[in-house]
């Protein structure tokens, strides 16, 4: 077993969204929130080579229910089987929900993990970040220095990934942007927020007005934290005749002679000419896609998320995150009422823009060495509710997975009768985690020390769930 000693150092437990947009601290809610992410060590004996390079996880905040969506039972009893029906995948005698028939198309790039259970009743994803399940709304609501880090956090701490673009980056806003709170799981906890993700941001655009669970689409792109003398960082507020990083240029010239910078130390203006980098600022540029590629991921603000973060990957990072959650707009998977309605609304976007995603690193070699994750921090309830909706169901829930040194073309674990429970083969959020790090190449019985110097699992006890490995 490995184990690492912990970086004293003294996390802050979140700013305000003003703060956060001040340039003068390099407060820039994430990864780059503090200069001191440069001066990370590389702890080489816990990294190999591993069959990933990137992961690119996509968060389905509120538990999206797998019974209408990836494991259907149309003979179950009417409460629970609901309204949708199975149809066939590319894989002979798989079958997915109706409303995903473009994913059904590329279940031989995927596997389906239809037994992941745990016991954190929780919306924070702080299961699917850190892989702990031992946590309560009371303790998790919101985020606090001596939390568990998240994957991407550990990385970061790890030193791996390039070092000219930001590595560990969560779009389009952090979780529980759109309520107002911090939301545990994607932080550095213990390990430090120096170890924090850059968090993009979102000028919130709909097609119309959306109710809790009456959804409207999202629309817009994520953009890099706004700088103080800089314009919004959005290809759809640019001339478009020329490209994003080339109008930028003059802006950030003039930022970069100016007091504020003039007075930084040497990590601080590290930390500035890695966001404003051309390479950075390129990365986030989706005007240079062609217009087929944007349209093949769509109008909605989780499709220009994801394709962002194809290019993140592509120009280098190593951990990128797209979380699906916006409450006013009915953005979001807590389907307590209108499950149905819900799902019709939000299930063919996701479908486009994971199916669109699969197939666009698969076309550009990349799939192989990114990995792929869709997953929420839980399932719903087998039985319909008075709301028509789904309750809270962290027994069982699903995770899609592709690239990365995964099968092709497999499900893993089944359920009883009703999707309630695994019927065989578990995965637990630790034994998530641990195939992740494994597949990273990162050692996941590595510990590091929390804030009271007690050494702690980065996978908490997890296994890599090996079936599954290609």
């Amino acid at each position: 077993m490995l184990r690492i000693l912990g970086h004293g150092t003294t996390p802050c437990d979140g700013v305000s969204r003003r703060e956060a947009m001040r340039v003068g601290g390099l407060s820039l809610l994430g990864g780059l929130t503090t200069p001191r992410l440069l001066q990370a060590r590389s702890q080489s004996s816990a990294v190999t080579e591993g069959r990933a390079k990137s992961v690119i996880l996509l968060n389905l905040l509120g538990g999206p229910p797998h019974m209408d969506l990836v494991d259907l039972k149309p003979d179950a009893p009417q409460e629970t089987r609901g309204e949708f029906s199975p149809i066939p995948s590319s894989v002979p005698g798989t079958h997915v929900g109706e409303l995903l028939p473009l994913t059904a198309q590329i279940m031989d790039r995927c596997t389906l993990i239809r037994t992941y259970s745990h016991k954190y009743n929780s919306h924070n994803p702080y299961n699917v970040y850190t892989g702990f399940d031992g946590g309560s709304d009371r303790d998790n609501y919101f985020a606090k220095p001596t939390d568990h880090p998240s994957m991407g956090s550990v990385c970061q701490y790890l030193g791996m990934g390039s070092t000219d673009i930001p590595r560990y980056v969560i779009l389009p806003a952090y979780p529980g942007h759109s309520q107002a709170l911090r939301r545990a799981g994607p932080y550095g906890g213990y390990l430090g927020a120096q170890y924090d993700p850059l968090f993009t941001v979102w000028n919130k655009e709909f097609e119309g007005k959306g109710e809790f669970y009456k959804p409207t689409a999202a629309l817009g792109v994520p953009a890099l934290p706004s700088l103080d003398a800089l314009p919004d960082i959005t290809a759809d507020r640019l001339d478009r005749r020329r490209s994003l990083y080339t109008q930028l240029d003059e802006s950030i010239a003039e930022v970069e002679r100016s007091e504020v910078v003039q007075g930084m130390n040497e990590f601080q203006q590290q930390a500035f000419s890695l966001l404003t980098s051309s390479k950075t600022r390129r990365a986030f540029d989706v005007s240079e896609e062609s217009q087929e590629v944007r349209e093949r991921y769509g109008k909605t603000v989780w499709g220009a998320s994801l394709l962002t973060c194809r290019r993140l990957v592509e120009a280098g990072s190593t951990f990128v995150s797209v979380n699906w959650e916006e409450a006013d707009s009915g953005n979001h998977w807590d389907m307590h009422s209108n499950v149905f309605g819900m799902c019709r609304e939000l299930a063919p976007t996701l479908d486009q823009i994971v199916s669109a995603l699969i197939l666009d690193l698969d076309e550009r070699g990349l799939l192989d060495q990114t990995l792929v994750v869709v997953m929420g921090e839980m399932g719903r309830t087998p039985r319909i509710n008075g709301n028509t909706g789904r309750d809270h169901w962290p027994q069982c829930g699903f995770v899609l997975l592709a690239g990365g040194g995964v099968q092709r073309g497999m499900v893993h674990g089944r359920t009883d009768a009703q999707a309630a429970y695994p019927v065989d083969h578990p995965v637990s959020a630790g034994d998530l985690v641990a195939t992740i790090y494994h597949l990273l190449g990162v050692d996941y019985t590595l510990t590091v020390n929390d804030l009271t110097d007690r050494p702690i699992h980065i996978s908490h006890g997890g296994q890599p769930v090996r079936e599954i490995l290609a």
